[in-house]
């Protein structure tokens, strides 16, 4: 892989990490595409240029972040599950990664996904602001979050359809989502370097640098983007958008 397919799939981790449209999906297939292996040097790329999205979170809710005790225990009760599992069934995840895998969790999202919005529309929304957030309803999206193991699933797909379902509204569901991914994706990341940094020579680094800086700048855009989209419009578009992503799957691979 050279510097300009490390800055594609850069762009491509940035867009889609808080879509909820499985960022995971969407490397395994660009990669394909540009006829990239999964190796396993590869798929560690694929984890730790996440950790660039993820920075994109903490550039722009900062003063959350380094200001707010409060949501820091909201999101740490949140991250209990995810951590406990994922040290667990790290090996079983890792041999999920299988673009069936993907195709199936893409197209089984949206259609939850277009599910939950029709009932949605008919349920009270009273929880609006990350301050309103209980810890058991915390500790409820971190259950969510754990599903997203399962490739192709979507993190913030999860995390949101869980929100959606325990009374947030949209924009409250959305943000912590995004906050979640903070101490999630920094133990994920850190935990996959450290079982696989041997598979890395030199020029990994540079097109893992290369892809990391270009995750962050996109990311900042594709936050931005979903918190003006969701204004004014469900989340049904994704859940069609899956299912389509999930159909071409199974045409490429199969």
């Amino acid at each position: 892989m050279g510097i300009l397919e490390s800055i594609i799939l850069g762009i491509v981790e940035g867009l889609t990490e808080f879509l909820p449209i499985s960022s995971t999906g969407h490397l395994i297939l660009v990669s394909h595409i540009m006829g990239i292996q999964q190796t396993a040097a590869h798929k560690t790329f694929e984890v730790a240029i996440q950790l660039g999205s993820i920075l994109a979170v903490v550039f722009l809710y900062r003063n959350r972040i380094f200001n707010d005790i409060d949501l820091w225990k909201k999101l740490i009760v949140a991250f209990i599950p995810t951590g406990i599992l994922g040290f667990l069934l790290y090996k079983i995840i890792k041999s999920l990664f299988s673009p069936y895998v993907v195709a199936f969790m893409l197209i089984l999202g949206g259609v939850i996904f277009i599910l939950i919005e029709k009932f949605y529309t008919k349920k009270e929304h009273n929880i609006k602001s990350l301050e309103e957030i209980p810890y058991l309803k915390a500790f409820f999206i971190g259950v969510f979050q754990s599903l997203a193991m399962i490739p192709g699933t979507s993190r913030s797909g999860a995390t949101i359809i869980g929100g959606l379902l325990l009374g947030f509204d949209r924009k409250t569901a959305a943000e912590f989502s995004f906050l979640l991914a903070v101490p999630t994706m920094f133990v994920a990341t850190g935990y996959d370097i450290f079982k696989n940094y041997k598979e890395f020579q030199p020029e990994n680094w540079i097109t893992l640098i290369t892809g990391f800086i270009t995750a962050f700048i996109f990311a900042v855009i594709s936050i931005k983007f979903l918190l003006g989209f969701i204004k004014k419009h469900t989340f049904i578009p994704f859940g069609i958008y899956r299912i389509i992503v999930g159909i071409l799957f199974f045409l490429i691979f199969l």
